[in-house]
């Protein structure tokens, strides 16, 4: 691990990815396990993990497409934000957020979990982006 790279809790991005990807899957099959639910809906944590954690895993073995592999694993954070933000929708319903608590749980989790991920993702594309710059600078001056 380079010291110009971002990290979170110790975490590279692609580190973040690949446990992110794990906890999604393994959150869609609890869930759906323990709700008995035979929906394809509650698969949807899991659906959106095993990308993620595909593309992190990609970056480990070919770390000269890691800008590429992580960008498409953003979008799979920002499809689990999206599919969080029903949550809100359940808000303004007569029976609350959590009419079923199971779907309810795995909505806040997405919107919470899936918004954390962006956000350290465009952290670390921005991190990246500044330690490019001054790299190009400080060649440019030598």
């Amino acid at each position: 691990m380079s010291n110009q790279e971002f990290t979170f809790l110790g975490n590279t991005m692609e580190n973040v990815s690949i446990k992110y990807g794990i906890f999604l899957v393994m959150w869609g099959a609890v869930i759906t396990w323990l709700s008995q639910s035979e929906s394809f809906t509650s698969w949807i944590p899991a659906l959106l993990g095993l990308p993620i954690f595909l593309f992190g895993w990609l970056t480990r073995l070919k770390p000269s497409k890691k800008k590429l592999f992580m960008h498409f694993a953003v979008f799979f954070g920002l499809l689990a934000f999206l599919s969080g933000i029903d949550f809100v929708r359940g808000i303004g319903s007569e029976l609350g957020p959590f009419s079923n608590p199971y779907a309810g749980s795995s909505k806040l989790f997405l919107l919470t979990t899936g918004g954390l991920y962006c956000f350290l993702c465009i952290k670390s594309f921005k991190f990246a982006r500044l330690n490019n710059s001054l790299k190009n600078a400080d060649e440019t001056q030598s």
